[in-house]
């Protein structure tokens, strides 16, 4: 059998599993499959983390507890898993083509359910950055730009689909949760950069001696013993000590070696992330075009000014030239169920 027939047969067996799916394109359900799953797994995996003072409590990185426990910091990360979770469960249908052209209604409620949950995880996620992962300066900006990033995206998100914007949504919905997808990429990084920087050596982290002693809590000699400072009048600056990061050795090493490496594994996730999802969106000119040729029709239809260009785009909002309209085919516009004026209006 020639390699061409194996091929053919094999692009043949794909398209009875992609395309009852509403894929038409292999590529696009290969990266559905590769980053949905990736999320769909990971997700699955944080479900036993609802279980806030068990599961949670004691598959936390080191160290974590000690701020989590109560407080406002305990009311943030109850608020973040019971939100974070759930959508990102959620959302993996949400970019099903089957259920946008045959569950509208799912679709649409469903999103709502999304933006919502996602507002209120991030919410979560502000009020425990303070300490979270030793609560390094940039580990608490990257927290807070990320929250403001997907926050923003998700504001544009909903109203360009309010304007029937459906180019637009698309592009701003796939940046959200390209950019939400860093922090599975960040852990990662992170595992790989506290295996590395033992190697290098000379890297230490900032702990208040409270937090060293909560983590040796069955071994209050072994906390003596590795932190005299601690135990001794004048021995630490207010409190604190300086605890070497390697991935070996007490909890409270490794809790330095994850704190170091947490913030600038987010940095690097949020910026492999965010240029893979534009080089996405640059290389799929023509599924944009299509999508914005279906925004035309739905906004004609809807009675809009400018249509094609009602939403949030660039040649109404920048200087690009003014969009027209391509000619009414069945190859320029596939029909892309959304909701009716009536149920966009207001």
């Amino acid at each position: 059998m020639t390699d061409s027939k194996l091929r053919n047969g094999f692009v043949r067996s794909m398209r009875k599993v992609y395309n009852p799916l509403g894929f038409q394109k292999g590529y696009n359900f290969t990266l559905w499959f590769i980053f949905g799953g990736a999320l769909f797994g990971f997700i699955l995996a944080r479900l036993q983390y609802l279980s806030i003072g068990g599961k949670f409590k004691d598959g936390s990185s080191p160290g974590e507890w000690y701020h989590l426990r109560g407080g406002h910091e305990r009311i943030g990360i109850t608020l973040h898993l019971a939100t974070i979770i759930p959508t990102g469960f959620l959302v993996v249908f949400q970019f099903i083509p089957w259920i946008r052209y045959n569950a509208l209604l799912f679709h649409r409620i469903n999103g709502y359910v999304i933006v919502l949950l996602l507002i209120l995880s991030n919410v979560g996620a502000l009020m425990i950055a303070r300490h979270s992962f030793g609560g390094e300066f940039e580990t608490q900006v990257f927290v807070g730009l990320l929250a403001i990033m997907t926050t923003v995206g998700a504001v544009l998100a909903y109203v360009n689909i309010k304007r029937l914007q459906i180019d637009q949504h698309r592009a701003w919905m796939l940046r959200i949760w390209f950019w939400a997808g860093s922090i599975i990429t960040l852990r990662i990084i992170m595992i790989i950069s506290a295996l590395i920087i033992p190697k290098v050596g000379g890297f230490y982290q900032a702990m208040p001696c409270d937090k060293i002693s909560f983590m040796f809590e069955d071994d209050q000699a072994g906390f003596r013993e590795s932190f005299p400072a601690c135990v001794t009048p004048n021995g630490t600056t207010n409190g604190w000590v300086a605890v070497n990061a390697k991935f070996s050795g007490s909890s409270a090493n490794v809790a330095a070696s994850l704190g170091l490496c947490f913030g600038t594994a987010g940095w690097l996730a949020l910026a492999i992330h965010a240029a893979g999802v534009e080089t996405y969106l640059r290389l799929t000119p023509r599924e944009g075009n299509r999508l914005r040729n279906v925004s035309y029709q739905r906004q004609m239809e809807a009675g809009f000014r400018h249509p094609g260009s009602s939403g949030l785009t660039s040649d109404r909002w920048g200087d690009a030239d003014t969009w027209q309209p391509a000619s009414q085919t069945t190859d320029n516009v596939k029909d892309e169920k959304v909701a009716s004026p009536k149920e966009t209006s207001g």
